[in-house]
């Protein structure tokens, strides 16, 4: 069952994605819509204790990729019921920066774990919600990178994050996985180019926007 009005926006590391759900969820607003602004891992107090342990915390470092897919998850399960379900059922549009496809990709294409079993803990976690609409943010690996090493550069900024640091084969497999999901979920799944300049992507975005929901 997809949800209309909750949409992901999904995509390998540094394009983009935190800037452009601010963006959408800004224009959302001013069409007068109530909107809530989530992630993953993360959104409710446990997620985000699951985040830094998979992101940041020593204890996390080199993990098994099972247990790795388990945490992530976890996370999602609980998301879905105490936030995403409830926001939806009070008219609410929920942007979610990554969701289950971020899973399949990440963990199944990047990791090579068996899709077969990734699909199927994913379907126990999630249930039957879906996004209306998962808008992909698309960059060759290695333009990524650059942006990655420029922004870990800037004031305030530190070191690439335990998925961050992978290496450029593993996002190559990433954005392989990510293809492979819009060519097998063309309603659902679209692919944005993440090239250029924010506004530029803002505007790809909105125009995926406005065509799927006739805003």
């Amino acid at each position: 069952m997809s949800l209309p009005h909750f949409i992901s926006l999904e995509g390998g590391e540094a394009v983009g994605k935190s800037t452009q759900i601010e963006r959408l969820a800004a224009r959302l607003h001013k069409l007068g819509h109530k909107t809530l602004v989530t992630r993953e891992p993360g959104g409710t107090p446990l997620g985000e204790s699951i985040r830094h342990l998979l992101k940041h915390a020593p204890e996390g470092r080199g993990m098994t990729s099972q247990a790795e897919l388990l945490l992530f998850l976890a996370s999602r399960a609980e998301l879905v019921r105490k936030v995403i379900v409830p926001s939806l059922d009070q008219g609410t549009w929920v942007l979610c920066d990554r969701f289950l496809d971020s899973t399949t990709v990440y963990q199944g294409a990047g990791r090579n774990m068996p899709i077969e079993i990734v699909d199927r803990i994913n379907a126990f976690a999630v249930g039957p919600h879906l996004p209306g609409l998962t808008l992909v943010l698309d960059l060759e690996p290695k333009e990524a990178q650059r942006r990655q090493i420029k922004r870990t550069r800037a004031p305030g900024e530190g070191i690439f994050d335990r998925m961050e640091a992978e290496p450029t084969d593993f996002f190559e497999r990433v954005r392989e996985g990510y293809h492979n999901l819009a060519k097998a979920h063309p309603h659902r799944v679209k692919i944005v180019s993440a090239a250029g300049n924010i506004d530029e992507t803002a505007d790809r975005v909105w125009k995926e926007v406005a065509t799927a929901f006739g805003l």
